[in-house]
């Protein structure tokens, strides 16, 4: 499609992301959905809320029609909460900052070296005992640093210290770490599709690790994001002497670094990875969406070099972009030109700091203010 009107037959679809802090992404289908009809009210609009694998994406499913299931498990600091998995036909979405994320922490608290992912092992173990036959793991957003070792652990594996007692939660526990076994891990991993869905390729351990390149986000100082790359080094060594040589691939690979290291966890299960939005725009349904619209629309709250990287924008964009449909973006804020914009395959964003540039404001209105945008689009993309 040319960079002139959408037809008057438009049909529009809505696949952005959250607007974090403030909306959503089924909030901010819902405001552009009542912003375009405002300009425009008998357009035709769908709407599929996404995500990357990160916080949101249970969610995400469960807007596309997947059923709830909530269950109790132990959270980052150790406490019970209440995590979320999606659910349909044999297929669960486990989103493991439902157990283990940075948003179960109560404010300005971090445990960088004690915040465990035994919880999301335990969502992992609900979904199986609902029948999943096939598990949707989405990482990202984690409190935690700890290699899936405490996910592991909630999956039957054991790892003990020299005098033969279980290590403590989190990963700089793990420098204590003497032995691991996983002979007990939960049989059914062997029989099910188990596929890791990440935004990040980063390895476990080192300069591009989870702790050197995500621990600071999780209150990490310099010398913890050392004591936690050396326990998680320390941990693959101990878990090849255990299951061989795959430890130590497994530990290099692409997404072992996802989530402070449950990328690594959920490899030693048998996991396949792919990139978050790509499988999740699969499990979604995003292809017959796609090809019913005319114009798509996607966003989430800050339009960076990051969005170019493997997030749900981009994703999106470069699907409708190969179906030849033309795409525009909604976020808070925009940090890319132009140029990078249209090499992603979107046409033009439309931020909210074009009609409110204070940051905070935006953030307070987002709602309204995304709904004043959409109006704008509609009048200038679908009454052209």
């Amino acid at each position: 499609m040319t960079d002139g009107a959408v037809s008057e037959a438009a049909r529009v679809l809505i696949a952005a992301d959250k607007f974090k802090g403030s909306l959503t992404a089924v909030q901010v289908a819902e405001r552009v959905t009542a912003g375009l009809r405002r300009a425009v009210p008998d357009v035709e609009v769908e709407t599929l809320p996404v995500a990357d694998g990160g916080d949101g994406t249970v969610a995400a499913a469960v807007a596309a029609g997947f059923e709830r299931r909530e269950v109790r498990v132990t959270g980052p600091l150790g406490e019970p909460v209440t995590a979320a998995f999606a659910l349909r036909d044999g297929t669960a979405v486990v989103e493991m900052a439902e157990a283990s994320g940075l948003q179960l922490l109560p404010a300005g608290v971090f445990a960088p070296l004690t915040a465990t992912t035994y919880g999301s092992g335990e969502v992992l173990k609900a979904a199986l005992d609902a029948g999943a036959r096939t598990l949707v793991f989405g990482v990202g957003g984690s409190a935690t640093t700890d290699g899936g070792a405490g996910m592991l652990a909630a999956l039957g594996a054991v790892f003990l210290d020299a005098d033969g007692r279980p290590v403590g939660p989190g990963g700089g526990a793990l420098a204590e770490l003497a032995s691991a076994d996983l002979s007990g891990i939960d049989p059914r991993f062997a029989d099910v599709d188990f596929v890791l869905a990440s935004d990040v390729d980063n390895p476990l351990t080192g300069p591009k690790g989870c702790a050197a390149v995500y621990g600071p986000q999780k209150g990490a100082t310099p010398e913890d994001v050392e004591t936690l790359d050396a326990a998680l080094a320390h941990y693959a060594r101990v878990l090849e002497r255990a299951i061989g040589p795959k430890a130590a691939e497994l530990a290099a690979s692409p997404g072992a670094g996802g989530a402070g290291g449950i990328g690594y966890g959920a490899l030693l299960l048998g996991a396949s990875f792919r990139p978050g939005i790509e499988l999740m725009l699969d499990v979604l349904g995003f292809a017959p969406a796609l090809e019913r619209a005319t114009l798509v629309i996607t966003g989430e709250g800050s339009l960076d070099e990051q969005t170019l990287h493997g997030k749900a924008p981009a994703g999106v964009a470069a699907a409708a972009r190969a179906a030849g449909k033309e795409v525009v973006a909604v976020c808070g804020r925009l940090q890319l030109d132009q140029s990078a914009l249209r090499a992603a395959g979107i046409r033009r964003a439309y931020p909210l700091t074009e009609l409110e540039p204070d940051p905070a404001t935006c953030i307070a209105n987002a709602g309204p203010l995304l709904e004043q945008v959409a109006a704008n689009i509609a009048a200038e993309v679908l009454s052209a």
